[in-house]
């Protein structure tokens, strides 16, 4: 019978009590699983004594640390819906994340208060209820003291089951509003135990945490994969390559989880870190396609491997991962099933060929219940046979490996000639000078389509558009190659750091000039 989360916390502070869990580097404050069930039971009680409903959802807001870990914990510990805010998302999109939600509690670290306050009076502008703040001191968590809640006892919580909603995060999409996502606390398991049974996380493994808990790789990779395998987890506040080898050595980490924004960005630091390679087991590379070029001089700098993976926020993060070595990887892959099945499917949802692409469809105990109040959205996601519908194109090869192709609606159709964008990003990210780059396409009177794309170049380099054209029609031929290519000093990008490709077209001029 699948447990709670509560079941798994509480196991785990009876079995490995003095064990740490959670290391907040910054104050070098350490916390074991004795102190982390307390917190989570007595985050708990003060929800459940403040009289809100049954379920009903609580939002995070607060950077990753101590207090944001705690209050996910103890959320859904007391059977809550936790909704983390992304706290970059903005107020339009955080007020209609609180109203959708129905929001009725806010645990809010006081750096956010400001950010929270004006989505809130924007709800109070257009005559909705506002949700009560509880503050939260960043490394303390909230602060009981300046309510007047009183907690229920320990006995008197009640009690979440497997198939109680734990999570509820809004997908980052580019266009239209958010949907809610709805997880279960046996998806948010299925979840976490995929992540350690591909990578092998045990007691004796701890993770670095550098991306964002309010973005579901942090949430389910680092701290599920942590709390189901009962393995250490540190996490600072925010990722700084200045700072990340020597929180990484010393804080004793086996492993850590990035994007591939973030490789770049070690790739091109110049410091020399000091590494215990007999410790650090891998790196994990997920939430948007690892350039090759990246992987192999990531690899061949810092001698660590990187397993690539692949997962959505509608199945809890990982579902798909290259083994560990010295088992076989495949580069440009984000690997094969671990804990849930894969299909490459038709039109029709129908398996297609070894090496035909199609669309990349998942089923497994980790795919979420649906989406909040959106059942038109959720039918046309999972199909009768239960099969989430990713909305990523790829294709299979006889070893099960799955090579991603791209987004269904981020295709490229030039006279009729599919296009891949993240083809021509490799061929860009070809070029020494080239630290990211984003391929989209360009309505075209001519072609129906054209291609363009933006780089942004590494620091102290330079090369010019036409330079940078030539070098990729050696690669991918002229009819690929983009037609204008935009130099910027950053891209956009969500919180997870995948670069959101639909924004370009609105920042650059369509002429090329």
């Amino acid at each position: 019978m699948t447990r709670s989360i509560r079941q798994v916390l509480t196991d785990a502070a009876l079995s490995t009590a003095d064990d740490i869990w959670l290391v907040a580097p910054e104050t070098e404050t350490s916390f074991s699983w004795h102190q982390t069930h307390k917190r989570a039971e007595t985050i708990a009680c003060y929800l459940q004594g403040a009289g809100i409903s049954t379920g009903a959802s609580v939002a995070i807001a607060a950077p990753n640390g101590a207090a944001a870990s705690f209050a996910f914990l103890g959320v859904v510990y007391g059977g809550f819906r936790a909704t983390p805010l992304n706290l970059v998302a903005g107020v339009k999109t955080l007020a209609f994340v609180l109203s959708h939600s129905k929001t009725e509690v806010i645990l809010c670290a006081d750096d956010s208060r400001p950010l929270v306050d004006e989505a809130i009076a924007t709800l109070i502008e257009t005559g909705e209820y506002a949700p009560r703040i509880i503050s939260m001191d960043v490394d303390d968590g909230p602060s009981w003291a300046e309510t007047d809640i009183t907690p229920v006892k320990p006995a008197d919580l009640i009690e979440p089951c497997a198939d109680t909603i734990g999570l509820l995060m809004y997908t980052s999409g580019t266009t239209g509003v958010p949907k809610g996502v709805l997880l279960s606390h046996a998806n948010l398991i299925a979840a976490g135990t995929n992540v350690a049974v591909a990578h092998k996380l045990t007691r004796a493994d701890t993770g670095m945490c550098v991306l964002p808990i309010y973005h579901i790789n942090g949430l389910c990779v680092t701290v599920m994969g942590s709390l189901v395998s009962s393995g250490g987890l540190v996490m600072p506040r925010r990722f700084s390559a200045r700072h990340f080898w020597a929180q990484m050595h010393k804080f004793n980490c086996s492993w850590f989880s990035a994007v591939p924004t973030l490789f770049a960005y070690l790739l091109n630091d110049d410091a020399v870190p000091v590494l215990d390679r007999d410790r650090l087991r891998f790196a994990r590379s997920a939430s948007a396609p690892l350039p090759p070029e990246i992987h192999r001089q990531f690899e061949k700098r810092f001698s660590i491997p990187i397993i690539e993976t692949m997962g959505l926020t509608e199945t809890g993060a990982q579902i798909l991962s290259n083994p560990l070595p010295p088992k076989n990887r495949k580069i440009g892959s984000p690997g094969i099933a671990f804990g849930n099945e894969i299909m490459v499917g038709d039109d029709h949802q129908n398996p297609v060929a070894p090496n035909e692409e199609g669309e990349i469809l998942v089923r497994g105990s980790n795919v979420m219940q649906g989406y909040l109040d959106r059942p038109e959205e959720t039918a046309k996601t999972i199909t009768a046979d239960g099969w989430l519908r990713t909305g990523d194109l790829g294709r299979m090869d006889e070893d099960g490996f799955v090579f991603v192709t791209g987004r269904i609606k981020e295709l490229i159709i030039k006279g009729g000639e599919n296009i891949a964008p993240r083809e021509v990003d490799e061929a860009l990210l070809e070029h020494d000078a080239v630290l990211e780059a984003a391929a989209f396409a360009r309505p075209c009177k001519d072609y129906g389509q054209r291609v363009e794309a933006c780089v942004r170049l590494k620091e102290g380099r330079d090369i010019s558009e036409d330079d940078l054209r030539e070098f990729c029609k050696t690669l991918i031929g002229a009819y690929k190659t983009p037609d204008h290519i935009y130099f910027l000093d950053d891209l956009p990008k969500g919180p997870s750091g995948k670069v959101q490709r639909m924004k370009l077209i609105d920042l650059v001029p369509a002429s090329g000039q």
